[in-house]
């Protein structure tokens, strides 16, 4: 029996419930996503830094009504990677 290796970026919790509500909103507000995972900023901030840098993200930092606005925003290859992950897991659900 082999096991599907499950991407260790994605295998956190919180990277996962980012990329699950930018999967189905494909882009959201920095504030949004903190809102609906009831992340710090300063966590919610290094997780998304590192799916940026894995190029599962595009941040947008910008200016609304003289506040800032950091927009994150899902890529192709993020999308790719988190269904790939699922399918990693349902191997393994289907094998157990």
């Amino acid at each position: 029996m082999e096991f599907k290796d499950l991407d260790p970026l994605l295998h956190n919790q919180l990277r996962l419930a980012v990329m699950s509500i930018l999967l189905n909103r494909n882009e959201a507000e920095f504030t949004y996503i903190k809102e609906k995972t009831d992340a710090t900023a300063g966590n919610l901030s290094v997780q998304v830094t590192k799916l940026k840098k894995a190029g599962y993200l595009i941040v947008n930092k910008s200016f609304k009504n003289n506040y800032p606005l950091t927009t994150c925003k899902i890529t192709k290859k993020g999308i790719e990677a988190f269904e790939a992950y699922v399918k990693a897991l349902e191997s393994y659900i289907q094998k157990g």
